[in-house]
């Protein structure tokens, strides 16, 4: 039997399958990234169940998060099936769900407040936090909000084969409206670059970082995803409904949309305290 080596171009093969498996692009990167890390580990040896048992090993003695590993694993995983060494694989590290999230890490709604603030001299960008929070739509997501699209106050998104549909707010719909007229936007993409073409996920998260200074926010909690997350909690706060919910994010299942509204710790730990147990 050939020795089992992982090359570059069975790499780009692998890259190749998950396009035409209809991967989202973030998808198909995260993937590839992870094979190449792992590729790095290999270095030219055979891949072989203990190859793969070590690499565990070393990405826990590493300190990688749980969550993180098993996500890496998935990835190589996913790699092992499409080469048929599926005799390779490795299990997940078994974790207990988690039943609140670190408030180091969440955005809260005073800091998304301070953002806009920060951002009321930049109209596009102060629109775009709006539109992302205000929706709880993927930045990536941001290419459909077209002229057309506001017009009619419904947004078709397609994303990961699956399409839903977005209804604007009155209000969001006319500050959209507004922007559109005012940069003489008729057609096509409403939020645009200085060159004309659609803003992209690496340009929007920048911007967004650049206001970390003046809102009085730590940068590892201003990205594109909080707000989706921030969308999210507010949501089920108001209506509780995980259901309904999962259906407006564009989640195949209700353990994501869990994952989204998680309260913090500091939450967390008053709800327990009004339980009145510890007297």
């Amino acid at each position: 039997m050939a020795e089992r080596i992982i090359s570059e171009e069975t790499i780009n093969a692998f890259c190749e399958y998950l396009v035409l498996e209809e991967k989202s692009t973030a998808t198909v990167e995260k993937y590839l990234r992870d094979v190449r890390v792992f590729h790095l580990f290999a270095y030219q040896q055979a891949v072989t169940k203990e190859r793969m048992m070590a690499y565990k090993k070393f990405l826990i003695e590493k300190g990688y998060a749980a969550s993180s590993i098993n996500s890496m694993l998935a990835s190589l995983n996913s790699l092992l099936d499409f080469l048929g060494w599926s005799d390779c694989k490795v299990k997940n590290i078994k974790t207990q769900r988690q039943t609140y999230c670190a408030e180091e890490k969440e955005l809260t709604k005073s800091e998304y407040l301070r953002l806009l603030e920060a951002a009321k001299d930049r109209p596009q960008l102060h629109l775009i936090l709006e539109t992302i929070c205000g929706t709880g739509i993927r930045v990536s997501e941001l290419r459909f909000f077209t002229a057309e699209a506001v017009k009619r106050g419904e947004i078709t998104v397609s994303c990961k084969s699956k399409t839903r549909t977005i209804l604007l707010p009155g209000k969001l719909k006319k500050m959209l409206l507004d922007h559109a007229k005012k940069n003489g936007i008729c057609s096509g993409a409403i939020f645009i670059t200085r060159n004309g073409k659609p803003l992209d996920r690496s340009n929007i998260w920048a911007q967004m970082k650049s206001l970390c200074k003046k809102a009085g926010a730590k940068a590892s909690k201003v990205f594109p995803h909080n707000l989706r997350k921030l969308f999210a909690r507010t949501f089920y706060g108001i209506e509780k409904d995980i259901a309904k919910l999962a259906d407006i994010l564009g989640h195949s299942s209700i353990d994501t949309t869990r994952i989204y509204i998680m309260t913090t710790g500091t939450e967390h730990r008053r709800k327990i305290e009004r339980l009145g147990l510890v007297v």
